[in-house]
């Protein structure tokens, strides 16, 4: 399964999380496989702590190039880090008994965004074909907006010899209006989602059943975490919290079409990193947190959570 994770904006945890979920797959026992499709902000090693992908790969030839190189035309194949050997941590280093591969594709050291070409294209679907045949989870990190990595992994998909394959679309957002509302805009509005794979020749309602939108940093306004402030504030946060699910409602990005949330965690405030179950049992990271992360990982297989309302 393909799974593209975006968001309208930068500061969503669309990449932390993402990961996370990549995590949590690996874990969980299926292979799995994450790209680092942020062309311009290769940092998918910094959120692994993978030492040698921090900014993404220094190397240049055929052993050492991240994806930029490769869908570039000027490598054969892009590296391929196995994470549970190159982790920093050294509570992570182990692959844990009944863990399945994880394996982290980095972009280029100081990359930058590039225009799309068909022959990029190609190459392109050439890559999650092989990697769809190889992982039972392969997520695309791609890069925030309407962007060019969004663009070609449209048009990647919707060759021949990946229509059949299953392909899943993830919004990231954070609950504020102006979140809601660009990330409603960036799946449904045109040069959007919808409306630009309909120009690929992706059916848009087809488009639009595979299309999900996670909410993240989210405080529960009837939550322990609110009851240190003040009467005002909390009926001021409820009062909020039921005009953006108003919002949401109207806009297409509510109950029906939303895969999960994800509450604030300060550990992910402070550092976005993978967080492990030592992590938790250390308290630095909410169990809450990594509750959310597996369920989010598990809707990504339930059908039944993709079928049309």
């Amino acid at each position: 399964m393909l799974v593209f994770v975006t968001s309208p904006m930068g500061g969503t945890g669309r990449s932390v999380t993402g990961a996370n979920i990549a995590y949590r797959s690996a874990l969980s026992g299926r292979p799995t496989c994450y790209l680092d499709y942020d062309f311009g902000s290769p940092t998918a090693g910094i959120t692994f702590q993978i030492p040698e992908a921090t900014n993404g790969l220094a190397g240049t030839g055929p052993d050492g190039g991240g994806l930029h190189q490769y869908l570039r035309g000027e490598i054969p194949a892009p590296a391929q880090l196995d994470a549970w050997g190159a982790f920093k941590r050294p509570s992570m280093r182990r692959r844990p008994t009944g863990s399945g591969q994880l394996v982290v594709l980095p972009g280029q050291r100081n990359g930058s965004d590039f225009g799309f070409t068909n022959d990029i294209a190609k190459r392109c679907a050439e890559l999650f074909l092989r990697l769809e045949e190889e992982f039972d989870l392969t997520l695309v990190d791609l890069s925030a907006g309407r962007s060019y990595a969004s663009q070609l992994a449209l048009a990647a998909t919707a060759t021949p010899a990946l229509r059949k394959v299953t392909a899943r679309w993830v919004v990231f957002h954070r609950w504020t209006p102006q979140h809601v509302t660009a990330a409603a805009d960036l799946a449904f509005e045109a040069g959007g989602i919808v409306a630009m794979g309909k120009e690929y020749g992706h059916e848009p309602d087809r488009l639009r059943e595979s299309l999900r939108f996670v909410r993240t940093a989210v405080i529960n306004p009837h939550g322990p975490e609110v009851r240190h402030l003040d009467l005002a504030q909390q009926v001021f946060l409820r009062r909020c919290d039921e005009e953006l699910s108003e919002l949401a409602r109207r806009r297409g990005t509510g109950r029906t079409a939303l895969l999960g949330t994800v509450p604030l965690d300060p550990l992910l405030q402070w550092r976005e990193q993978l967080i492990s179950d030592h992590d938790v049992q250390s308290k630095i990271a909410n169990a809450d947190t990594v509750e959310a992360f597996v369920a989010l990982t598990e809707k990504l297989f339930d059908h039944t959570t993709w079928e049309t309302v």
